[in-house]
């Protein structure tokens, strides 16, 4: 087991199935072009021949499968199919909802039980402007069958001034009525904003703000969460939870356990590191070779951690998924 100076180890994994997304969201792509499938990403096979190694060697508890968006991916099914058979805790997934009724079948033969939906307003007209894609309608449909079907369902709001905090309760109300919990995640300094101060300050909403605007219609307590976990969580006595991930209010980066691997086989132990560590061609290897590789650049990986908070990376968010 790898572990640094402050006792962090890497419990959970995103893998990213493809850098390839249905939207072009305003704080994901600066320019309104929806990112595409890189030529060199993994098969599917590959990609599960990683997660398996870091099992083995980082000590991998949870996983979670994000893009780009990926059910787009149709590395999809046959990853689902390999990572089936693996030892692990929890295995969810983060998409759009574009395509979740239509693929919903296939995550629940999987084994899917814990989805993470992207929704920012419930307003067609925001959301268009927002996404720069998609449909509301097709993606609530969807929310309404994963409910149905026994999902356990998080909906994740980034809030932004000027574009949607007016939606803040709207969608508050809809995730408590649907018993969805809803998490606001503050606008990160990542991509074209890490670059653009300006543009970061003039749209970020910060806990304070956020929390006064929900106190306006709710009481609300915070309740205990997991050590390692990213969001503050609260509880609405008698209607619910949600949650405010405060990436810049209160930095979690001391007791971050997140490892990612992208689609074209490079590990990012911090989203506020430029450095990434390839592992596409330890996969083929023998296993008693490529095991102690993987070892040691995953303590390079654990040492780009941030000590104290997030600092901003120039890495889009859609290659590495969220």
């Amino acid at each position: 087991m790898i572990v640094d100076r402050q006792g962090r180890r890497f419990r959970n994994l995103r893998v990213s199935l493809t850098a390839a997304c249905n939207y072009a969201c305003t704080y994901c792509v600066p320019n309104g072009k929806r990112l595409v499938a890189s030529q060199d990403e993994l098969s599917a096979e590959a990609l599960a021949r990683g997660v398996a190694y870091l099992i083995e060697a980082a000590g991998i508890e949870r996983l979670r499968i994000t893009g780009g968006e990926p059910l787009v991916s149709p590395r999809l099914e046959p990853f689902l199919r390999e990572i089936g058979r693996f030892d692990l805790d929890d295995i969810s997934l983060t998409t759009n909802g574009q395509l979740l009724e239509r693929r919903l079948a296939l995550l629940l033969g999987a084994g899917i039980r814990r989805l993470n939906v992207s929704l920012d307003t419930l307003d067609s007209d925001a959301f268009r402007r927002i996404a720069r894609g998609g449909d509301l309608a097709t993606v609530l449909a969807g929310l309404e069958a994963a409910r149905d079907a026994g999902l356990k369902v998080k909906v994740n709001m980034v809030p932004l001034r000027g574009q949607n905090l007016d939606q803040v309760l709207p969608l508050l109300d809809y995730c408590l009525e649907r018993g969805f919990e809803l998490r606001f995640i503050e606008l990160m300094r990542m991509g074209h904003l890490a670059r653009d101060a300006n543009a970061f300050n003039q749209q970020f909403v910060g806990l304070n703000d956020l929390l006064a605007l929900i106190a306006e219609r709710y009481q609300y307590v915070q309740t205990d969460a997991p050590v390692d976990a990213t969001a503050m969580r609260y509880s609405i006595p008698g209607l619910g939870h949600f949650g405010v991930i405060a990436n810049e209010s209160v930095p979690f980066c001391r007791t971050c356990s997140r490892l990612r691997l992208s689609s074209t086989g490079w590990l990012h132990g911090c989203l506020s590191s430029s450095n990434r560590h390839f592992i596409g061609d330890l996969l083929d290897k023998p296993h008693h070779q490529a095991l102690p590789a993987l070892q040691r650049l995953l303590v390079r990986a654990l040492a780009d951690k941030q000590d104290l908070a997030f600092a901003g990376g120039v890495t889009v968010m859609k290659i590495i998924g969220g």
